[in-house]
Protein backbone atom coordinates (compact mmCIF):
# COMPACT_ATOMS: atom_id res chain seq x y z
CA UNK A 1 0.00 0.00 0.00
CA UNK A 2 1.42 3.34 -1.02
CA UNK A 3 0.99 6.39 1.20
CA UNK A 4 -0.08 9.60 -0.46
CA UNK A 5 2.15 12.61 0.16
CA UNK A 6 0.16 15.76 0.87
CA UNK A 7 1.19 19.40 1.13
CA UNK A 8 0.31 21.94 3.78
CA UNK A 9 -1.83 23.75 1.18
CA UNK A 10 -3.79 20.55 0.58
CA UNK A 11 -4.34 20.11 4.32
CA UNK A 12 -5.71 23.64 4.59
CA UNK A 13 -7.94 22.99 1.57
CA UNK A 14 -9.12 19.74 3.18
CA UNK A 15 -10.00 21.72 6.32
CA UNK A 16 -11.94 24.25 4.23
CA UNK A 17 -9.46 27.04 4.93
CA UNK A 18 -7.73 29.42 2.52
CA UNK A 19 -4.75 27.49 1.18
CA UNK A 20 -2.44 30.10 -0.31
CA UNK A 21 0.93 30.72 1.37
CA UNK A 22 -0.01 34.12 2.81
CA UNK A 23 -3.22 32.76 4.35
CA UNK A 24 -1.42 29.78 5.86
CA UNK A 25 1.27 32.04 7.35
CA UNK A 26 -1.43 34.34 8.73
CA UNK A 27 -3.33 31.42 10.26
CA UNK A 28 -0.19 30.15 11.98
CA UNK A 29 0.71 33.64 13.23
CA UNK A 30 -2.80 34.20 14.63
CA UNK A 31 -3.08 30.85 16.40
CA UNK A 32 0.35 30.23 17.82
CA UNK A 33 1.46 29.28 20.29
CA UNK A 34 -0.89 26.50 21.29
CA UNK A 35 -0.98 26.00 25.04
CA UNK A 36 1.62 23.41 26.07
CA UNK A 37 0.17 19.91 25.99
CA UNK A 38 -3.00 20.86 24.11
CA UNK A 39 -3.56 18.42 21.25
CA UNK A 40 -4.00 20.20 17.93
CA UNK A 41 -7.49 18.75 17.40
CA UNK A 42 -8.63 20.24 20.74
CA UNK A 43 -7.63 23.80 19.89
CA UNK A 44 -10.63 26.12 20.24
CA UNK A 45 -10.37 27.63 16.76
CA UNK A 46 -11.46 24.47 14.89
CA UNK A 47 -15.02 23.74 13.87
CA UNK A 48 -16.33 20.40 15.15
CA UNK A 49 -15.83 18.78 11.73
CA UNK A 50 -12.27 20.11 11.42
CA UNK A 51 -11.43 18.87 14.92
CA UNK A 52 -12.91 15.46 14.14
CA UNK A 53 -10.91 15.17 10.92
CA UNK A 54 -7.63 16.09 12.68
CA UNK A 55 -8.30 13.73 15.57
CA UNK A 56 -9.23 10.81 13.30
CA UNK A 57 -6.19 11.28 11.07
CA UNK A 58 -3.82 11.23 14.05
CA UNK A 59 -5.59 8.32 15.76
CA UNK A 60 -5.57 6.19 12.62
CA UNK A 61 -2.06 7.26 11.61
CA UNK A 62 -3.69 7.92 8.24
CA UNK A 63 -2.44 9.68 5.10
CA UNK A 64 -2.73 13.14 6.61
CA UNK A 65 -1.20 12.27 10.02
CA UNK A 66 2.34 13.41 9.21
CA UNK A 67 1.11 16.74 7.89
CA UNK A 68 -1.19 17.21 10.89
CA UNK A 69 1.89 16.69 13.07
CA UNK A 70 3.74 19.27 10.98
CA UNK A 71 0.95 21.80 11.48
CA UNK A 72 0.98 21.08 15.20
CA UNK A 73 4.72 21.78 15.26
CA UNK A 74 4.25 25.03 13.36
CA UNK A 75 1.70 26.13 15.95
CA UNK A 76 3.89 25.19 18.93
Amino acid sequence: MENTVHTLSELFRQLGLPDDSASIEDFIARHRPLPHGLPLAEAPFWTPSQAQFLSEEISADADWAELVDTLSSLLA
